[in-house]
């Protein structure tokens, strides 16, 4: 599969990083992070259909597609050094973060290191923990076996593991272009990359901590990042949104990109929605409580449209057409006001029809 595609370059710590930039201004900025051992291409589906309304971004991280290595030893946290390196160069304050698999390792650390950068959280098919011994000596064990039976022999198994099994009859030509991104990464970025990933650190601990909008989004065939290792992060990251994505494995937004790009184009609405009221985070609100009513706002709206679409009719437009820098304590009467009014509605109609009660 050739995928058509201009490569930018730019420095960023002492590489020449490539990426691809629709250079769109006045949109929010919505960054791709890939996985191992891909690169930026990986993201062609969803670069072609968020382009016309956000600066899409998607770049190889150091010693993938097109990246420098560099002298440096390779680790996740290096990595994000580099993505926030990277913002730097291109002069973008705050960003959406989309990572898959390495690139959700990637997101994690970014956003537990320099929560100021990141407005909305994507997290795909990748978990919080760090590896055990077994993983550990398995990614190590790796090396040594590429090095005996080659990069085809690698490339071979990987895609065995990466893809639900229908894929191989429905998406054989994701299968081929991914094998292809293997085949181009080279054999010491690939060793110095699953030494990093197998010395990472656990973000789990971190979760709780992550006050922006977050979508977890994974295959439910994936047997990499398996659904129960996502279902733990959702249960974790307050307000956050887990959608699981059928017919697919760790690559899901390669194997079924229609659902996996509604669900992000929903999701995207609504941080674009909430946006709109910039000085929320600016108020000290005496009720602890109610210091998120933005993230609550999100999901109980996603909770009824996905669960309750019959109650979709009852939304109202986000209540922000009053002058918010004038008076921003108004502002945030109403929004509390417009969630319980959303909260009292859904409560009622779940006790009058009590067989909706556990969705």
């Amino acid at each position: 599969m050739q995928i058509e595609e201009k490569n930018i370059t730019i420095g960023v710590n002492d590489l020449k990083v490539s990426y691809r930039d629709n250079q769109m201004g006045g949109v929010p900025v919505l960054i791709f992070i890939h996985g191992f051992p891909f690169n930026k291409s990986m993201w062609y589906k969803q670069m072609s259909e968020f382009k016309d309304k956000f600066r899409v971004i998607s770049y190889d991280v150091r010693g993938h597609g097109n990246t420098e290595e560099g002298d440096a030893a390779f680790t996740i946290d290096l990595f994000a050094l580099d993505l926030i390196g990277f913002m730097d160069a291109l002069k973008i304050d705050k960003a959406i973060l989309c990572g898959l698999s390495m690139g959700g390792y990637i997101a994690l650390r970014a956003i537990t290191n320099f929560p100021e950068r990141v407005e909305g959280l994507i997290l795909s098919d990748t978990n919080c923990i760090a590896d055990t011994p077994e993983a550990k000596e398995k990614r190590l064990k790796s090396i040594d076996t590429i090095k005996e039976n080659g990069m085809e022999w690698y490339a071979d198994v990987s895609a065995k593991n990466l893809f639900a099994p229908g894929s191989f009859t429905t998406n054989t030509a994701e299968i081929e272009f991914v094998k292809e991104m293997i085949l181009n990464t080279s054999q010491k970025s690939i060793y110095h990359t699953l030494q990093a990933l197998s010395t990472r650190k656990e973000t789990c601990s971190k979760l709780l901590q992550i006050k922006v909008p977050v979508l977890i989004l994974v295959g439910k065939e994936d047997k990499i990042t398996p659904p129960e290792a996502s279902q733990r992060m959702h249960e974790t990251i307050v307000g956050s949104f887990l959608k699981i994505i059928k017919g697919a494995g760790h690559l899901s937004n390669l194997e079924n990109s229609t659902e996996f790009n509604d669900q992000l184009r929903k999701f995207l609405i609504k941080i674009s929605t909430l946006s709109k009221a910039p000085s929320i985070e600016k108020i000290a609100v005496e009720d602890g409580s109610m210091k998120d009513i933005n993230s609550k706002i999100l999901k109980i709206t996603m909770n009824i449209k996905d669960h309750h679409p019959e109650l979709s009719k009852y939304l109202e437009e986000m209540p922000v057409t009053i002058p918010l820098e004038e008076n921003p304590k108004i502002t945030y009467e109403i929004l509390r006001q417009y969630y319980e009014s959303l909260n009292s509605m859904l409560n009622k109609y779940l006790l009058e029809h009590p067989h909706y009660s556990k969705k």
